[in-house]
């Protein structure tokens, strides 16, 4: 495995939706490649036979604030310190940038991990369209 996380490393289209699934996501197919057009940038990583293996992105207007969206690993190497490399990746990449502030959103049994990489934990909201 190359365990070197690539920032905007080149993916094609059905490589993500691929990924969500294995993680049960929705594929969201809809939204390659149109995402890594509009996103800031993304990073990811490739296993031995150069399959994805890891993906997350950051959004913004480009200006002092970003958010990170969609931290998938693949379920063969969760718990091997990957989306903690993945993440801290897209931390520097934001530093490099200047993105002074990067917020996430993730499940309260998530906030360790994000702790470790060093989040701090706070409070928040999520508005969802409705379903029909």
């Amino acid at each position: 495995m190359n365990d070197k996380v690539r920032i905007n490393l080149p993916i094609e289209d059905e490589e993500v939706p691929l990924l969500r699934e294995t993680v049960g996501w929705a594929r969201r197919d809809q939204d390659y490649p149109l995402l890594f057009e509009r996103c800031t940038f993304w990073a990811g990583m490739r296993g031995e036979n150069e399959e994805l293996i890891a993906f997350g992105y950051l959004c913004g207007m480009g200006l002092e604030h970003g958010y990170i969206e969609d931290v998938i690993v693949h379920p063969l190497y969760q718990g091997s310190g990957i989306g903690a490399k993945l993440v801290k990746r897209l931390l520097v990449e934001a530093e490099t940038t200047g993105i002074e502030i990067v917020t996430v959103t993730f499940d309260t049994e998530h906030a360790p991990f994000y702790q470790r990489c060093g989040f701090t934990y706070g409070g928040g909201g999520v508005w969802r369209i409705k379903n029909g």
